[in-house]
């Protein structure tokens, strides 16, 4: 299993390095645009120079999986950009879907592998920690009929 999740981390890397880079240099030659709502979404994205943001939020994730240095950290950066690769790919251009899942799958098993590091995410309610209360000399009682300040 270990090395699959090395393979799955560097092929994942791989793609997003390879697909961020291009974004900037343009090395891929491009398609044509897409018609139709997948063309004015992506053109929206062209103009605005969203396009650039999310260039760089694949190349840095990208870099720090190729290093197995702060994977969660890359993993939780992907996640979004995946999503919304998956839904443009699933509502608009269903050509490339194919790649999407591939994508996906890689990065569900890159998550298996470090899934510990999110699970603090699963807790409902978490104790708060470092607050100082001003008590002014009340005493509370809680439902086990425990006391504090």
């Amino acid at each position: 299993m270990k090395i699959i999740t090395v393979i799955a981390r560097f092929l994942l890397g791989l793609i997003f390095l390879v697909f961020g880079l291009n974004g900037f240099l343009h090395f891929i030659p491009a398609p044509p645009p897409p018609s139709g709502t997948a063309g004015q979404f992506v053109g929206a994205l062209f103009v605005s120079n969203y396009l650039v943001v999310v260039f760089l939020l694949q190349i840095i994730p990208a870099v720090l999986l190729l290093m197995n240095r702060y994977v969660p950290l890359a993993l939780t950066l992907l996640a979004p950009i995946i999503a919304n690769i998956l839904l443009f790919h699933i509502l608009m251009a269903p050509s490339g879907l194919a790649l999407a899942i591939v994508v996906t799958v890689l990065w569900i098993v890159v998550f298996l592998s470090v899934r510990s590091a999110f699970a603090g995410l699963w807790q409902q309610r978490v104790p708060a920690q470092g607050l100082r209360q001003q008590s002014h000399g009340v005493v509370f009682r809680n439902q086990q009929g425990g006391t504090y300040a």
